[in-house]
């Protein structure tokens, strides 16, 4: 049994060693960074938005001990709609996968596996940014590690439904927020 005095030191100790688990997992890119303005390539074309609806390149390590496959997500907390926009849903990502290519989403460059969800468009895979003209969105990129190897899912799920599975079963995620504005 601890000593009343020695378990302040072990709370601090599963503390720290958690805090910098969490902060071995990683996620990079060529194409976005934190805080900064998303470029055209990664506009919707459509909805009044030009751009080149490109998924953009993302990189990941330090992966947690006992990720089994990793989902990504790319979602706008500030749309106008009362439950945020989501632009990007993709699953069942292998764990041997740490990094994506420019323009993988929807150019057939996804890991063999992968599951690309309809985003709030309509479609299947990466839909880039487009916030109402005037306002200065966020962009949540993220990756998840997952505890499983893939998320049985039923065809065409919702973005909530899947949002819900990454949730139940994220061991560690990370994350880059870019902003867009028109």
């Amino acid at each position: 049994m601890l000593k009343k005095a020695s378990f302040p030191v072990f709370l601090l100790a599963i503390v720290m060693a958690n805090a910098a688990s969490a902060q071995d997992f990683k996620l990079s890119s060529s194409s976005i960074a934190e805080g900064a303005q998303l470029a055209s390539s990664f506009v919707f074309a459509g909805f009044g938005c030009e751009g080149g609806n490109q998924s953009p390149q993302l990189s990941w390590s330090g992966a947690p001990e006992g990720t089994k496959s990793f989902a990504i997500t790319a979602y706008d907390p500030d749309a106008p709609t009362g439950s945020g926009w989501w632009h990007w849903n993709a699953v069942n990502i292998p764990a041997s996968v740490t990094s994506l290519e420019l323009g993988a989403s929807g150019d057939g460059k996804m890991p063999a596996g992968t599951v690309e969800i309809a985003n709030d468009y309509g479609a299947a895979g990466f839909g880039g940014a487009c916030p109402p003209p005037g306002e200065v969105h966020r962009y949540v990129f993220t990756v998840h590690a997952l505890a499983t190897d893939r998320l049985e899912l039923p065809e065409n799920p919702s973005n909530a439904l899947a949002g819900f599975m990454i949730g139940a079963n994220t061991i560690e995620s990370a994350r880059i927020t870019a902003v867009y504005s028109r």
